[in-house]
């Protein structure tokens, strides 16, 4: 039996935005994140956890803060060290939490393809594009493309990001800072997918947040994970079919082959489900990192 997924957190006097798998606390001049146990998926906030995922998100993200040494909202992930009020419960944090500097969110989610694979591979066969962006004729599902595209979306509160083109990125948001988040999201891709194929993973797709932070372009939220990130082990990896993931695609293909109408409240994920999902995540950090994941 697994141990029980934390699902919501508390901090005495304080109300969290519930996002769809985090709990985020404003600290006033910053601002808490904690990654819970949640787990999303076709819109839908699942009805199981999957025990520690929070936690490896979490430092997994810490790890490539460190790694990528770009600008970033990180401040620490040592919970001894928050400002909390009395009385709060700091275990229930631990290994799942960051306080981070509070910037201005850019509305854009910054998308990169290395990949054809998911909603683009079905684009793809219709047009010959991916979110309006011309490729190659010829391209095999999953096939890795000539070289990574950016392609922008909108940050939809609830339910389905909108993919828009560049210009309209513009059109939102303005050039200077279209350009320099494109720029900034495709030499993080190509560096971090660099670095985990030769640990055995392909990051086949990703997405970013950037917030400007006194002025200056800063990486927000997530970054690399297996939440926000397509993660495919190399050993296996075949253009032409859909492949093994590192990523929670495992328990999507369990909803697809179930009879949920993807409309009502998705069903319970079976243990063995639970269990499985986990292990990859697991699986995944350590690849990644080289470290030991220790509850």
């Amino acid at each position: 039996m697994l141990s029980k997924a934390i699902c919501s957190t508390s901090i005495p006097g304080m109300t969290p935005k519930r996002g769809k798998v985090r709990d985020i606390y404003d600290f006033g001049d910053t601002l808490f994140l904690v990654s819970t146990d949640r787990l999303s998926a076709f819109d839908f906030v699942l009805p199981t956890g999957i025990p520690d995922k929070g936690k490896i998100l979490n430092q997994t993200a810490e790890f490539w803060f460190d790694r990528l040494e770009v600008p970033n909202h990180f401040i620490t992930s040592d919970v001894d060290k928050m400002p909390f009020p009395e009385g709060t419960d700091r275990e229930q944090f631990r290994g799942r939490s960051t306080l981070c500097k509070k910037a201005k969110i850019v509305p854009i989610e910054c998308v990169v393809r290395g990949y054809l694979a998911g909603s683009g591979w079905k684009e793809y066969q219709k047009s010959q594009t991916v979110c309006g962006v011309s490729l190659p004729a010829g391209l095999r599902q999953c096939e890795k493309l000539p070289e990574p595209i950016f392609t922008p979306s909108t940050k939809a509160e609830e339910g389905h990001d909108e993919n828009i083109s560049f210009d309209k990125m513009v059109d939102l948001v303005g050039k200077e800072i279209s350009e320099t988040l494109r720029d900034r999201a495709l030499d993080i891709f190509t560096r971090g997918s660099d670095y985990a194929a030769k640990r055995g993973i392909i990051i086949a797709d990703t997405k970013f947040e950037f917030g400007v932070l006194d002025g200056n372009i800063v990486l927000a939220d997530e970054v690399l994970t297996p939440d926000s990130s397509r993660f495919w082990p190399s050993a296996s990896y075949e253009p032409g079919r859909d492949q093994d993931s590192f990523d929670k695609q495992f328990v999507r293909n369990w909803l697809l082959a179930s009879d949920w109408d993807r409309k009502s409240v998705p069903p319970a994920l079976p243990e063995d489900i639970v269990e499985k999902t986990r292990e990859k995540y697991i699986e995944a950090f350590k690849k990644l990192t080289g470290r030991v994941f220790v509850p």
